[in-house]
Parts: structure tokens; sequence; C-alpha cells
């Protein structure tokens, strides 16, 4: 094997020994790929000293250049991060070894809250190592220069690539390498995770691809080993809720882990849950200890001040979500709190790894489940961490509104020929399926906006001239894309607007505000739908603008109940995972007695399914009858089937009122007796869950639901067909909304075929219906559903069915209720066998 002596300059042997340390094999191991100008994926476990690996050869090969001309150079290295905290983080701990060996290197970061003056002074003359994002780099490459900027460019390396390579930010960051590589064909690419389910789709994707030929693939690093994470559940005699995502029940376990531990950092899955958890933590927070708060929404200045505590180790504990997901290095953080289920199991290991950053220290993390269904989730997920498992998406095809931005970013930067353009985008992984027709499609609507639209002068943004190649229409349009750049659409909130109604006139928009709701929820619902919102029943009479416009339901029953769990959908591997662990009653003994009972009872009840079975029970209740299935295959999948269900029940003529969906489970209740019905085959069990549901119904409840309008909003804000800002203004997300909703409707009606459309049916399809996961379950369990006709709701039914007409207001007050509740259909499912339960 290669020695250290023979990598490393004596500088930096000197460095490492005089810490008592010597560079570990996979560092050594880039240093050699380095040299062998090769790209590279490492993956190696939290606290292997990943960063270190990363930038070693370029410290190295930076250190031994000759000392710059007068014109300067251009960057040597840049990095790429998926959270501006990261780059700010990597650049704190890189001073360490730079200082430490004395060398002379310039090291900056880039990102959305550098100063302008400083991002135009690091264009003129650029430091020898830049740490940017996704959007920076798009931002560098569309500009006249950037030919210039990267001429001494040698490598680029990508942290936790896992988490860059799943979304359209992902596309966006594929098609930069790819320029990157015109202007730098030697270039090298680091990339580095520590959870990786496929490394093959990795290694691939940052290597450029070639037409027709075997897969072109980058080595492979791995680091074996690294101590075995020390996770548990909380044990706890407080009776485990059935139903919501709080885990108000354990804040005082929380609070007593905080004060038995140095730093603790409290994982959620949303915003609101960081709040309310932060609040619940300070009422019980006898003792003063300094707990903070970090999640998206908070100023910059207020994130970066409780990162600085944290460097510090001047806080005890910090409640966040994602946003301290990745890499981040605070050395004092010894135990790691995941509230709520965790939804992945790479995602689960992520967030353990933030505790004792370091390879052959055990991270110690504790799992508290909020509910019954989330106890037998992170059991599932407790297990995958010891056995090292991971469940991150496979790789993506690229996203066609993400490349129509890069191509007019292309532009940008210079006249482009399309068939040259056309090469470098196939040599992009995620683009290497590229069709050439649709290729000429998207320079089309980036020159005309696409047939329906051509007429108009502002969608013309690139044209071809006689030398053949596309330029920019005007100096503008360059201005105009740096402004808008990047793949993050914020979800907007609409406002709930109470209609006025003049004496015998039709309803009109004049009423007060009740407040504002998710865009995602309201798109779910269609005119006539009934939910709970400040108190009150309204009754969806339709969305107009930014605007969801109800009317008063008194005494009507909600019939889509509003859904306040997380954000994060399950993980198909935990699914199957708790799918497992409900059919195998051996394995019931890993549970708490409150739920391996729950299930007992259940099972004398009831039923309980099959892995690949499908449970689907029908009772009466309260001059109402119930249908509840468990597909455990998460939210979106389960709304969308929740949609389609009661569409064919429509038809059926089983008068369905509603329905409610969470991860695990779904109830449809209406007026017809649908065990009646599945009795008669009128229609069948089998037939109603008939995979064919995805065609004409998924086709017609689309066409009457605003989610289409929604998701292409979206889909023309990241194409730069609608641009949100403008030179010193901003568009509101009402004048955005009329201007996309204007498009749709011209499209729908003139260009159904339009390639912002096929954009849009790709997007729906892959992210808020989860069709693919959906017609995946239905072809699972065909043949397979098993029908229980019951008389009365079964113990597994109680926590979706608390779902139903649940407020989602915080406080003490909802708890109780919610309790009490519970209390009332635990004694109606068990009777007297679930007392204590």
């Amino acid at each position: 094997m290669t020695q250290p002596s023979d990598l490393l300059p004596k500088s930096f042997r000197d460095w490492f020994a005089a810490r008592g340390w010597t560079p570990r094999a996979h560092q050594l191991a880039l240093l050699e790929k380095a040299r062998e100008k090769r790209s590279a994926l490492l993956i190696a476990p939290t606290g292997a000293g990943k960063t270190l690996a990363g930038f070693l050869p370029s410290l190295a090969e930076i250190a031994a250049l000759p000392p710059a001309g007068p014109k300067g150079r251009g960057p040597h290295t840049l990095y790429i991060s998926p959270l501006k905290a990261l780059a700010v983080d990597i650049a704190r701990n890189l001073e360490a070894p730079v200082a430490g060996i004395g060398l002379d290197i310039s090291i900056e970061t880039r990102t959305g809250d550098t100063p302008a003056h400083k991002r135009q002074r690091q264009k003129l003359k650029p430091p020898d190592i830049l740490l940017t994002t996704p959007e920076q780099l798009a931002l560098l490459l569309s500009g006249s220069d950037s030919g210039r900027f990267f001429a001494d460019l040698q490598t680029v390396i990508f942290d936790e690539l896992h988490s860059l390579v799943t979304a359209k930010r992902g596309d966006l960051l594929a098609l930069g390498l790819a320029r990157l590589r015109q202007i730098r064909p030697e270039l090298r690419a680091v990339g580095l995770s520590a959870t990786v389910a496929e490394p093959d789709d990795l290694r691939r994707w940052l290597m450029p691809q070639a037409v027709d030929q075997p897969a072109n693939h980058a080595d492979l690093v791995t680091v074996a080993g690294g101590a075995k994470p020390d996770v548990t559940i909380l044990d706890t005699e407080t009776r485990i809720p059935w139903a919501g995502h709080s885990a108000v029940h354990a804040m005082d376990a929380i609070y007593a882990a905080i004060k038995a531990s140095r730093m603790v950092l409290v994982f959620v899955n949303t915003r609101s849950q960081a709040e309310r958890i932060f609040q619940e933590l300070w009422r019980v927070n006898e003792d003063g200890l300094p707990i903070a708060l970090h999640h998206g929404s908070l100023d910059v200045g207020q994130r970066r001040r409780v990162e600085a505590a944290m460097a510090t180790s001047s806080l005890r504990c910090v409640v966040c979500t994602s946003t301290l997901d990745l890499g981040i290095d605070w050395g004092d953080v010894d135990l790691v709190v995941n509230v709520g289920a965790p939804k992945g199991a790479s995602r689960l290991a992520q967030r353990i790894g933030r505790a004792n950053h370091r390879m052959d220290e055990p991270s110690r993390a504790l799992l508290v489940p909020a509910n019954r269904f989330e106890v037998m989730e992170c059991t599932v997920a407790l297990e995958a961490s010891l056995t090292g498992a991971q469940d991150t998406p496979r790789l993506r095809t690229g996203a066609l509104d993400v490349l129509a931005q890069h191509v007019l970013g292309m532009a940008c930067a210079a006249p482009f020929a399309d068939e040259t353009l056309f090469d470098e985008i196939r040599s992009a992984a995620p683009y290497a399926s590229l069709d050439r027709e649709t290729f000429d499609r998207i320079v089309d609507f980036v020159a005309t906006g696409g047939y329906a639209l051509k007429t108009y002068d502002r969608f013309a943004k690139i044209r071809r001239g006689k030398d053949g190649l596309f330029r920019i229409t005007h100096p503008q349009v360059a201005q105009q894309y740096r402004l808008n750049v990047g793949t993050i659409v914020e979800a907007p909130l609409l406002k709930v607007r109470l209609a006025s109604r003049r004496s015998g006139g039709p309803i009109g928009m004049g009423g007060r505000v009740l407040g504002e709701v998710e865009e995602y929820f309201a798109e779910q619902l269609a005119p006539g739908d009934t939910f709970l919102f400040a108190g009150l029943i309204v009754k969806l009479e339709g969305i107009r603008d930014n605007n969801v416009v109800v009317s008063r339901a008194e005494g009507e029953t909600p019939k889509v109940p509003a859904y306040n769990g997380g954000k994060f959908p399950l993980s198909t591997y935990l699914a199957d995972g708790v799918r497992g662990l409900l059919a195998d009653e051996s394995a019931w003994s890993r549970l708490p007695d409150q739920v391996s009972d729950w299930l007992r009872i259940q099972k004398e009840a009831s039923v309980l399914p099959g892995r690949d079975e499908l449970l689907v029970e029908t009772f009466p209740r309260g001059g109402r009858f119930y249908m509840v299935a468990y597909p455990f295959e998460g939210r979106l999948a389960h709304q969308t089937l929740g949609m389609l269900l009661t569409r064919r029940l429509e038809r059926a003529k089983l008068r369905p009122m509603g329905f409610v969906a969470s991860d695990y489970a779904l109830a449809v209740w209406g007026l017809g007796d649908m065990g009646r019905a599945f009795r008669l085959e009128k229609p069948s069990v089998g037939e109603l869950f008939d995979a064919d549901m995805l065609g004409d119904d998924l086709d017609a409840w689309l066409a009457e639901s605003h989610l289409l309008k929604r998701t292409f909003r979206s889909c023309a804000l990241i194409s730069g067909l609608i641009e949100r800002r403008h030179p010193g203004k901003e568009k509101s997300g009402r004048q955005v909304t009329i201007s996309t909703d204007l498009i749709y409707d011209v499209l729908r009606q003139h260009e159904p075929d339009h390639i912002l459309m096929r954009a849009t049916w790709a997007d729906a399809a892959t992210g808020l219906l989860d069709i693919g996961r959906l017609s995946n379950m239905l072809a699972r369990v065909e043949g397979h559903i098993l029908w229980k006709p019951l008389e009365r709701i079964s113990p597994l039914a109680v926590p979706v069915m608390l779902d139903i007409g649940k407020e989602p207001v915080a406080g003490q007050a909802n708890e109780d209720i919610l309790r009490e509740n519970a209390d009332d259909l635990v004694r109606e499912a068990m009777g007297e066998a679930g007392d204590g339960l």
C-alpha cells in the first residue's frame, strides 16, 4: 500500500503527527485517486474524516502551486453543499488544518446570504477554494466570464451527495457539472456520503455518460467499521397516544434526557412541530437550561447565532428540523432525540450521526414515537440502524422544467449551437436518455414559449441567429434569469376567506379572512367539500386567485379533515418493515406491552393482514358506515387513493361523505352500507380497489381539482416561463398564481401536449399524488385483499378514526379532547380488554 510519505508533503505529515494522528486509509486512497486524476465516491460512516479526506488532495496540490501571476487565477477546488449552514461549517473546520500546516490558501463561502459586494469581488479575485451551493454554481455558469472564472478548476467536491441528487436541485447540479466539464475536460469529481442505498447510482452521477455506451462509473472508496450506534426507543409508563404527532406525553422524559447530557439535538419533521416542542420544553424547563430553536423559516441572523452558540458549547439543547440533518460537525452533541417516526432509515442514520461526530465512538440516539403506529415504525427503524440498512431514493430522471432553466442559463453565458448543447446535456446522468425531439421542444419553449404562446414577445427569450447559434434576445433576459435561478419554490399559503352573499345574489369575495392554510391541503379539495377551520365547519365554494372561498356549513360532518402530520413520506423500506412486524406475532415481544396487547386484541376482534395482504374492514357507527383500509404506503399515496375510492363509491350510489388518510391507514365514511355492497358484490371489494382507477377516474379527478394548476405554477416558475422577481420588486403570490392559471387554461385548451404540461404531469405523478407507489401497491394486493365485516370499530382502526374531524389546533385543550375521544373509541373497540391501554 502507498505510504503517507509518498502522498503527503512533510508539513502535512508533521501536522498529523503533532496531533497524534495518522492519515486514515480512505484519506490516503483519495490522495492516490487524485494523483491518478480519477473521480471517486467516498462512502464512510459519520466521524470518519470524510470532509478532510475530500479536501486533503486539494490542499496538497494548492500548496505546491507557484505563486499566482498578476492576473491571479481561478478557483482550484469547488465545494458544493446542500445547505448554507454546512458550507459555513466546513469553512470554519478547514481553518484548523490550513492554519496548523501554515498554508497560504484562501477559502471563502458563496451562498445566498453572501453580501453582493463580496460576491462581485470573488468574481474578480476568486479564492483557491470556493464553498457554495447549487444555485450559486448555476449563477456563476450563466456569466459571460464563466470560462475565465473556472479556467483553473481541478476538483469539484459534492458533500452529502445522496441528498443533492434526489430532487430538482440535483438535476440542475448535474447539468452544471456537465458544463464544468466542457470548460475543464479533465475535471475530477469527488462525492462524499455516509448514507447510500445504491452506490452505483451516485458513481454514475459523478461521471460523464456517453450515448449508447455502458455506464461510466467513478471509483468507489468505502470505509468499513465505525462504532455501532447506541439507539433506544423511549420506554415510558405514560400511556402512548393513539394518534397525533405532538409527543406531549413524553416532554418530561425528553427534558430529563437533556439534563443528563452535555448537548442535545431534538429533531422533528416539520416547522410547526419544532415550534410546539420548543414551547413545551420551555414549559417544563424548571432549571432554565439554554434551549434554542433552529428551522428554515427563522431569520438567517437568528439561525447563525444559534449555530455560533452550538459551536462554543453555550447551549444544552436545540430543537430543529432537517436544517441540521446533514454533515454539520457539532462535536459536543452527545445525544440526538428524534421526536416522531423518522420516515426513512437513511434519514434516521443521518440524524443519529450528529451525536458524537467521531468514527470510533457510538452515536447515542433516543427515538420518541408520538403514537402507537409510530412505535412500530420506530422499531423497524431501530433495527435498520443496527444493521446499517439504507433506503435513499434511486437516481431520478432529469426534470424538463429544470432543463429549460439551464438552456436559458447557457444562452446567458454565450451563444450556443443546439447540437453541441444537446450532447453536453446528455453527458449528465439524469439526462442520459433525453431524446432529441424533447430537447428541441425545450429549446423551442425557451425561444417562443411553445406553439400556443409564440405570438407573445415576452416569452421569446432566445432566438437563432444567421450563424445558427442561439443567443438571448435582450440583455435584460440575463438579468431576469439571475434573479430567478434555482429550483426551490416555497409552498405558498392561501387565505381562507368567508364568502359574502348578498340577498338572493351570488357568492362574492367580500367576507372576512379566517386565516391561512397550506396550499397542498386546499388543492386536494373539490367545490362542496367541507372541512374544519378556525373552529368552524366550512364548505369550499372555490379557489379564486390566492383565496380559498368558503361558506358556513353548520351541522355537517367535515368531509376532508385537515391533516396535521409530518411532511416526509414514509419510505417503502420502513413501510414494508411495519407490514412485516404487524404480520409476525413472534416479533411483538420487541414492542411495549401497550402496543403488543393492542395487536393481540385486534387479532381476536378482527384479523391482522399478512405482509403482502391488504386488510379492509367495514362497520357501522353513529348512523354512518365506515370502511378502513391499511395499505401502509404513506400519506400521499393514501390521499390519492381516498380521492379515487370516493369517486367510485359515489358512482355505486353509496353516498360517501369523506375520507381521512394517515401514513398507515385510510378511512372512508358515508351514508351507504359499504359492507352490504361488498357482500352483494355491488361492487366487490376487489373491483373497488382495481388498478384501473388510475385511468379515467384519475383523469376526471385531476380535471376538476386545482392540483395540476398549482403544480404547473411550480414548473412555470422553475422553467422561467413566469418570473417572480424583477429588478427592485417581486410579484406577489397572487400575481404569480393569476399569471400561471391563465397560461394553464390556455395550454390545456389549445396545446395540451405542451412541454410544460408534460413536466406538470410528471411532477404530480411522483410528488403530491405518488401514483407510482399507489400503482405498485394495487398490483401487490391484487387477489390478496382481506375484507372483514364487523359490527363495530376495530382496535386497529382507532388511530385513523381519531383523525376524523380533528381540528389542528395546538394546545392542552386539543390534547384533552383527543384523549377523551380516544377513551370513548377504545371502550367501543375493545370493551373491558382495552382498560389500561
